[in-house]
This record gives C-alpha cells, structure tokens and sequence, in this order.
C-alpha cells in the first residue's frame, strides 16, 4: 500500500502533508504535489494533515489513475520537503470537482 495525491490538491496545493513526511517523498508542480509510491512508507501521517483531503490510501477503489499520475510526475518534478503558503485563491478552489480536466499542469514546481 502506499498514498496518493488526488485532483482534490490541484489549485489548492496546502502543504501541511510535507512537513510531516518522515521519509520526503512528496513532489512539486506548478498547481498540486504528488507522493513518490516507491518513497512511500505507508505510515499515514500525511493524510489528516491534507486541508483539502486530497491524500488518500491506494486500496481505495479507482485510485488508479491518481497512482500512476503520482508515480510519473514524482519522476519529473522537485523533492519538496518544507511548507510554504497555499495558493491566494487556495480555499475558492477547495472541494471543487472536475479540477484534473480545468486545471492540471504538468509543469514543476518550484521544489526546495
């Protein structure tokens, strides 16, 4: 088992998960983060963390999509270990459905 970032971070981007991360395996584009499935260790400490509830366990039913797309960009984007703000407009966009189809990037953030 491991965790993923689902649609849910996409243009809200808090980022009280990484600070809690004990083993850093979270990863940063331009508009969410994503976890490294390999880098994982299942520990959970993330998931209450996330404002937006947008970590969730992989044995959910039809996280598939938001495994693979965690695996990929954790690949291409920056390591980010430390918190910095939400976006300005975080809490508009929090809860807002559709947001992989209106919003995603596959651009990097900015990382530490």
């Amino acid at each position: 088992m491991t965790y993923v970032v689902t649609d849910a971070c996409i243009r809200c981007k808090y980022m009280d998960c990484v600070e809690v991360c004990p083993v850093d395996c979270f990863y940063e584009g331009e508009n969410m983060l994503v976890i490294n499935p390999s880098e994982c260790i299942d520990c959970g400490v993330c998931e209450p963390e996330c404002p937006a509830e947008a970590i969730l366990p992989d044995t959910e039913s039809g996280l598939e999509k938001w495994l693979e797309l965690n695996n990929s960009f954790s690949a291409q984007w920056p390591n980010v270990t430390r918190s910095r703000g939400a976006p300005a407009d975080a809490d508009e966009h929090k809860g807002e459905e559709g947001k992989y189809d209106k919003y995603f990037s596959p651009e990097p953030g900015q990382g530490d």
